[in-house]
């Protein structure tokens, strides 16, 4: 029999072998590596180890090396081990003896013996974490001059973000739910309560979703009964965005299952949308809309507060990848626009050719400078009147997801 908490501990193991030697998100890997984990709590406790492993493993890996005669190899299972041990104590406030107890058995022999030597060598000499994670080197590379910023972002998991479906009850469900307002329609809270449990939830009075995640669909403003295609629409947060704000909604996505989830949104909060399942890039619209919000596709590097794998799992095959369905995509929207049309572009990554490289390459319809006054208080836009977001900003806020937006109007 397990002694209690090594699955969880054996579960964070595997989640991470997952991340680092097969290129799998937290998410992809949960289903096996949580299969044996019983108890939410404990599958919670897994995924948290995981994640604050892969939040700090630069500089849990330089405290590691510190103590050891020779440095061990980056695939070493005491490494590992290691590395969620230390992350228990230094993150989670676990007590270093049941650190012990649930993390040496996941070794055996002369492994087992080099992490007890390592791990004591260290708690006793009171070893701490910087205040900010150190990146791995291929982001930190990538993101050049913002890399210090974002990182600044990533050290605290994020709080949870609600979207209200009536803005103009912004004041009193804040009051409500004890949390903090940065802009009409959105509301900040705490971590910790199951959203479920919260109140407004069985209503379907909001909806989870990033501050950042909010933004495209509000720069389409009232939709006064007009037409919107919300392309790559699922799990559906914009959607119901769109929904609430008047628009006459088409929700596209290729993918059923995250279609079911958006169906099941809609119907808990009352809104309406036409759902599609097609591929976007073979599908064809009957008519032109007055308005087209593409949330592409993308490598989600600006999630990284709450998916800390991608600091480890994204590359440039994968950023080239999305890029080339980026473009495509931004293509075909463009030919669906009505004369008038507003087309609004947005990515969840940190990447410029995602982003910034996809807007200068798109022809054929009037860039629309995104404004001052669309955005909260403490962003703004750039000087080509585009929308840059990183984790570093409204930091003393609690931060914000990374995401690219830009916005044309068809002539």
């Amino acid at each position: 029999m397990d002694i209690p908490g090594l699955p969880a501990r054996r579960a964070a193991l595997n989640l991470i072998d997952a991340v680092l030697r097969r290129g799998e998100t937290l998410d992809q890997a949960a289903s096996s590596a949580l299969s044996r984990v019983r108890g939410e709590p404990d599958r919670a406790l897994a995924r948290a180890i995981a994640g604050e492993v892969l939040r700090w493993r630069a500089d849990l890996d330089e405290l590691i090396d510190s103590a050891t005669r020779l440095p061990l190899a980056d695939d070493a299972k005491a490494r590992a081990v290691l590395e969620i041990m230390l992350a228990q104590v230094l993150r989670l406030e676990t007590p270093a003896h049941a650190v012990i107890a649930t993390g040496l058995p996941l070794l055996a022999g002369g492994p087992r013996r080099l992490a007890h030597g390592v791990f004591s060598t260290l708690t006793r000499r009171g070893i701490f974490l910087p205040d900010v994670p150190t990146l791995p080197d291929a982001p930190y590379e990538r993101w050049g001059s913002r890399a210090e910023a974002i990182a600044k972002g990533l050290a605290l998991p994020p709080p949870l973000d609600i979207a209200l479906r009536d803005a103009a009850q912004t004041e009193s469900w804040a009051e409500k739910l004890g949390g903090t307002s940065l802009m009409p329609g959105h509301v900040r809270l705490e971590r910790g309560t199951p959203v479920t449990e919260l109140a407004g939830f069985g209503e379907g009075a909001w909806w989870v979703q990033d501050l950042a995640a909010s933004l495209p669909a509000r720069l389409l403003g009232a939709g006064e009964g007009r037409r919107v295609l919300d392309l790559c629409a699922a799990p559906g947060g914009k959607t119901m965005q769109l929904a609430a704000a008047g628009w006459n909604v088409t929700a596209l996505d290729i993918a059923g299952r995250r279609l079911e989830r958006l169906r099941a949104n809609l119907e808990r909060t009352n809104l309406a949308a036409e759902v599609v399942q097609a591929d976007a890039l073979k599908w064809e619209p009957e008519a032109p809309f007055d308005a087209i919000l593409l949330d592409a596709p993308c490598t989600a590097t600006g999630t990284c507060r709450r998916h800390p794998e991608v600091l480890h799992r994204i590359g440039p095959r994968q950023i080239d990848e999305m890029a080339e369905i980026q473009t495509k995509l931004l293509a075909r929207a463009a030919e669906w626009l009505a004369p008038g049309g507003v087309l609004v572009y947005a990515v969840c990554s940190l990447e410029e050719a995602e982003g910034e490289a996809q807007a200068r390459a798109l022809e054929g319809l009037q860039h629309e400078a995104i404004t001052q006054a669309e955005l909260p208080e403490g962003l703004a836009p750039t000087d080509e009147g585009w929308l840059r977001t990183d984790p570093g900003m409204l930091a003393g806020q609690g931060g914000l997801d990374g995401f690219f937006i830009a916005r044309w109007r068809k002539a």
